[in-house]
């Protein structure tokens, strides 16, 4: 073919152009193998076939490939019919590989890291004043985190293919700049360049995104209501977001900022929200609202003063709701009303079948859920046809690092090649 090059006619090669098809062809069809595999325990090569409508050769190659980068294994073989010819079975392995979640919020710092199949390496959460610290100070102690997780994750035998970090705010995905976290007062921060600053010689691709929308691919994925096309998940904690899942995919809008949910305006003459607003969602139904008003003593959540571990507020709450207290169950019930009252804005909608609950809301649901239920019936529009309900996620404040984990592995899984089959293991100082 020819181009113009400074006025003159040249003639080039189309072979370059010719092997990139190919390479992105095979990693096309190396990552639809992967995903069959991600779905179920294990399967035949004939069965991986049938499923991508793969030629059973094409199957076997890129099986080899996948097996000599020790991204599958296999696991035994499978007998089809009486006399039928055996089947070797392979299964998603990856133990080598992992995938390192995180999740920076306003009182704390979750982690989950996993190998490529899932199994589960480092977990934990790290309280941390991220609202008071200011931006700095949080990306050095996140960075400190991390570290320490990809120190446990590589003596486990896996080193992480990358990280990627939740965060309360509006997330620019593509350059990984968090553009505005109110509850983290945290404002055009490039937290992605940051952090891989911070690490160094990990030299570990990192990744960041909205906490709840990390939340709902996680209990999309795992979660209470795994494999339900269309849901909502919601965040308990200090600031409220939404993650939705439309139709099976994560719904982020024209520019990636879907699911602020928590600054729905529903009271004009409400409190004032840390976005600056006046009667957001989540100036009614956050944790900091439900703590002021059922534990007036703590004035959690104000400026200035200390941040608590959230858990052991809460607990706080459960034991007294346990115990009959008048002003603690007069407190849940108000925000169990008003979540009802958002739940139901965002049934009418997005028609979802569940609204998953997490943080906080999921620790309190058996005495949250029948006021927000109760609500959710009475104002759903299509009601009862819509059959929308409230479910308390099972995975507790630790959703959006699971998110953020699966993020990873979603990436490892779309392009295969960028694993080597003894991968070298990142320098930790």
């Amino acid at each position: 073919m020819t181009r113009v090059t400074n006025g003159h006619l040249t003639r080039t090669s189309n072979v370059g152009a010719s092997s990139a098809g190919s390479a992105a062809l095979r990693r096309a069809n190396l990552s639809s193998v992967l995903r069959e595999l991600r779905d179920h325990t294990s399967l035949s090569r004939a069965d991986i076939a049938e499923a991508t409508g793969l030629h059973r050769a094409t199957v076997s190659n890129l099986m080899a490939e996948l097996l000599e980068r020790r991204l599958v294994r296999e696991v035994g073989v499978e007998h089809v019919g009486a006399i039928g010819r055996p089947r070797r079975a392979v299964a998603l392995h990856g133990a080598h590989v992992g995938a390192l979640g995180m999740e920076i919020n306003v009182d704390y710092i979750a982690v989950h890291g996993t190998d490529l199949s899932g199994r589960v390496l480092v977990e934990r959460r790290v309280v941390f004043d991220a609202m008071g610290s200011g931006p700095d100070r949080a990306v050095r102690r996140l960075g400190l985190v991390a570290k320490e997780a990809v120190e446990a994750m590589c003596r486990a035998g896996a080193t992480p293919a990358g990280i990627a970090v939740a965060v309360p705010g509006l997330v620019d995905v593509a350059r990984g700049v968090v553009t505005f976290a109110p509850n983290l007062y945290w404002h055009d921060l490039p937290l992605a360049e940051r952090l891989t600053s911070v690490l160094g010689p990990l030299s570990v691709p990192v990744l960041v995104d909205n906490d709840a929308n990390l939340a709902a691919l996680g209990e999309y994925i795992s979660g209470v209501a795994a494999g339900t096309s269309d849901l909502v998940y919601l965040t308990g904690e200090v600031g409220v977001g939404g993650g939705i899942i439309s139709g099976g995919r994560l719904l982020r809008g024209a520019d990636g900022f879907s699911g602020e949910v928590g600054h729905l305006r529903l009271d004009p003459n409400g409190d004032q929200c840390g976005c600056g607003r006046i009667g957001c969602w989540e100036t009614k139904v956050g944790l900091a609202a439900l703590v002021r008003a059922a534990m007036p003593e703590h004035a959690y959540g104000l400026p200035g003063m200390p941040m608590p571990d959230p858990g052991e507020r809460v607990a706080d709450i459960a034991r007294g709701l346990a115990s009959g207290d008048v002003r603690m169950t007069k407190a849940v019930a108000q925000v169990g009303e008003w979540l009802g009252l958002g739940g139901s804005i965002l049934a009418n909608l997005f028609n979802p079948r569940v609204i998953v609950i997490g943080g906080y809301f999921a620790s309190l649901a058996e005495w949250l859920l029948p006021h927000a239920q109760y609500q959710l019936q009475r104002l759903v529009v299509a009601a009862p046809a819509a059959q929308c309900r409230f479910v308390a996620s099972t995975l507790g404040f630790g959703a959006a690092s699971r998110g953020a984990a699966s993020m990873v592995v979603t990436q490892i899984i779309d392009d295969p090649t960028t694993i080597m089959d003894s991968p070298p293991r990142p320098a930790v100082h």
